[in-house]
């Protein structure tokens, strides 16, 4: 697979960040770090930022500070975040769920924003590994990167592969899968997610391909109580991941609020 470079908006980064950040850029590149306008409060953001440009350029970081309105035509938004990095895109591989306890699986999700958000959750629910396999949206695509919030940094995105291999790596690895259906599974809470587990998400419109649901180990729902049909699929896998997170960790002895 050859190189590629993905920009990312930054906003409040932290130096953790930053480190990433470095470790991914490319050594002709590395990171670009871009200034917005003076009238536009750019100020406030050199201050703010200061440190952390600092930390990039010791780090070997190449950092750039451009003219008022340059930023904007750099960027790919109307009103792009006060700083970019050009980084070098991670490339992860099958071989990162050897030792996954929990995975998320998107198979033929295609809108940018929804695998963004699947990625966020995944990674705030401490998920091992994302991997988007089928017809899915490039990861890397600017939306999806804006969407993931800086969680495609933080977790383990693999992409390119087929979702026939992935299914046989899950089944070598004792890793349960579980397709997540609007209708028909078995209620998402009875499934004891504390097992090394893989979540299979499927199409916005379309769902899971039925030959891949079939593949899974187990299918489960979320049970509706109003009018709706469905759950919107990322807000869907925010349901899910939360429960894999409720259930392996001490939150449900947490007594509630008065």
């Amino acid at each position: 697979m050859g190189e590629r470079t993905v920009v990312i908006g930054l906003d409040g980064f932290s130096f953790e960040v930053v480190d990433r950040l470095v470790a991914l850029a490319p050594p002709r590149v590395s990171a670009r770090s871009i200034d917005g306008n003076e009238a536009d409060g750019a100020g406030s953001h050199n201050e703010r930022f200061a440190p952390a440009f600092e930390r990039a350029a010791a780090a070997g970081a190449r950092v750039y500070r451009l003219a008022p309105g340059v930023l904007e035509r750099v960027a790919d938004t109307v009103t792009p975040q006060p700083v970019l990095a050009v980084v070098r895109t991670p490339h992860f591989g099958l071989e990162v769920l050897a030792d996954a306890t929990f995975v998320v699986v998107c198979v033929a999700v295609r809108d940018p924003g929804n695998a963004g958000t699947v990625i966020r959750s995944a990674d705030a629910a401490g998920a091992d590994a994302v991997v988007c396999c089928g017809t899915s949206v490039d990861p890397f695509n600017p939306k999806t990167v804006r969407s993931s919030a800086g969680s495609i940094l933080h977790v383990p995105v693999v992409v390119d592969v087929d979702v026939d291999d992935v299914l046989g790596v899950l089944d070598a690895h004792h890793i349960s899968t579980w397709a997540a259906l609007a209708r028909g599974g078995r209620p998402y809470t009875e499934v004891d997610w504390r097992r090394p587990s893989a979540l299979l998400l499927g199409n916005e419109a379309a769902g899971l391909p039925a030959a891949v649901a079939a593949s899974a180990g187990g299918a489960v729902t979320i049970p509706l109580a109003g009018r709706a049909e469905s759950l919107n699929v990322s807000m869907a896998a925010s349901v899910l991941c939360f429960e894999v997170l409720r259930q392996r960790s001490n939150l449900h002895a947490v007594e509630p609020c008065p």
